[in-house]
């Protein structure tokens, strides 16, 4: 897998703009890309040194359509910390 399809989008959300605070960001992942994957690909894409990143499997909710129970997508979700004063910028705004 090559770096751009391991990294499929960036989440941006209230609580993930609290985390980048702490130097953390959250992206949308390919469900097979393993931790070391991840970080590698922070680092080609961005030019940053990633110290810990913690992966999160998102299970589908159930939903209702027509009176018909379904479920939403499952997903996964990368939370990857910098080393202190490293930024992405993307996710600045320049």
């Amino acid at each position: 897998m090559t770096a751009e399809s391991i990294l499929i989008a960036p989440i941006l959300t209230e609580k993930t703009n609290e985390l980048r605070s702490q130097g953390k960001y959250v992206f949308k992942v390919h469900p097979s890309a393993n931790k070391i994957q991840i970080k590698n690909a922070v680092h080609a894409l961005f030019n940053v040194k990633v110290i810990n990143c913690t992966v999160i499997n998102v299970y589908g909710k159930v939903k209702r359509t027509r009176n018909r129970p379904g479920l939403t997508s499952s997903w996964k979700k990368a939370i990857v910390k910098l080393a202190p004063g490293e930024t992405i910028k993307v996710f600045e705004g320049v």
